[in-house]
C-alpha cells in the first residue's frame, strides 16, 4: 500500500475539549494536503469544516453522542441531524454502552436506527467501544449496527480506557463481513500500527497524528 492509499482511509480527528478554530482549519489543511478520506470533529465545527474542504474531496466527519453514549436517543438523532444539516458527510455516533451490556438490545437497536434515519443521507459509523466490552458483546454490537442500518462499525472513542487493536478489528471484521466498513481509532502512533490494523481488516483509520501515519 502506497502512501496516498493510505491517506485516502485516514479521518483526519481533533476532538479535544480545547481545540479553536485555528486548529480546526490547520487540521482540514492538512487533510487537504495529503488527501485523507475526512476530517473528524465536535459537531459544533461541521459548518466550519465543510467550508474549510469545500472542492477538496475530503469528507467532513463529525462525532455524535461523543464519548459516552449515554444521553437520550432524540438528543443523539437532534445532533446527527443538526450536523448533516451544517455540512457532515459522515457521523461517528457511540452506542449505549450500559444498554448493551445489559442485553437491552432493543434499545441499541433503535438508538442507532434513529441516527441513521436522522443522518440521512450521511452514512453513520458505530462507535462500540471495544475496551468496554467483552468478545460476545463486541460481535453483538457489529450486528446490532448492521440491522440498524449503519456502514460501519467503530473500535473507540479513544476517550476511555483504550483504543484499537488487531484482535478487535479482526473480531469485528469477521462479524460484519464485507457488507460494513471497519474503523479503528484510538491510540494509533505508528505507520505499522495502522498498517496492521488495515492487514487485521480495517478499511478507515481515525488518528490525530494522521500526518505522522504517512511515513
Amino acid at each position: 500500500m502506497d502512501v496516498r492509499q493510505l491517506a485516502g482511509m485516514i479521518d483526519h480527528t481533533l476532538l479535544k475539549a480545547d481545540a479553536k478554530r485555528s486548529d480546526i482549519r490547520r487540521i482540514c489543511e492538512e487533510a487537504r494536503e495529503h488527501g485523507f478520506a475526512s476530517v473528524c470533529v465536535n459537531s459544533c465545527y461541521a459548518s466550519l469544516v465543510s467550508q474549510e474542504l469545500s472542492g477538496s474531496g475530503v469528507k467532513t466527519c463529525c462525532v455524535v453522542g461523543f464519548p459516552l453514549g449515554a444521553m437520550s436517543t432524540r438528543a443523539k438523532a437532534f445532533e446527527a441531524k443538526c450536523a448533516v444539516e451544517d455540512g457532515a458527510d459522515e457521523v461517528d455516533m457511540v452506542i449505549h454502552v450500559g444498554a448493551l451490556k445489559e442485553g437491552n438490545d432493543a434499545y441499541v437497536e433503535s438508538d442507532i436506527r434513529a441516527v441513521v434515519e436522522a443522518a440521512k443521507p450521511s452514512i453513520v459509523k458505530v462507535i462500540i467501544e471495544t475496551c468496554l466490552l467483552t468478545d460476545e458483546e463486541k460481535v453483538r454490537a457489529c450486528v446490532l449496527s448492521e440491522k440498524a442500518g449503519a456502514a460501519f462499525v467503530k473500535t473507540s472513542t479513544g476517550f476511555s480506557t483504550g483504543g484499537a487493536n488487531a484482535r478487535d478489528v479482526a473480531l469485528m471484521r469477521q462479524a460484519v463481513g464485507n457488507r460494513l466498513g471497519v474503523k479503528a481509532s484510538g491510540g494509533i502512533h505508528t505507520p505499522g500500527e495502522a498498517k496492521e490494523l488495515i492487514e487485521a481488516g480495517a478499511s478507515r483509520i481515525g488518528a490525530s497524528n494522521g500526518v505522522a501515519l504517512l511515513g
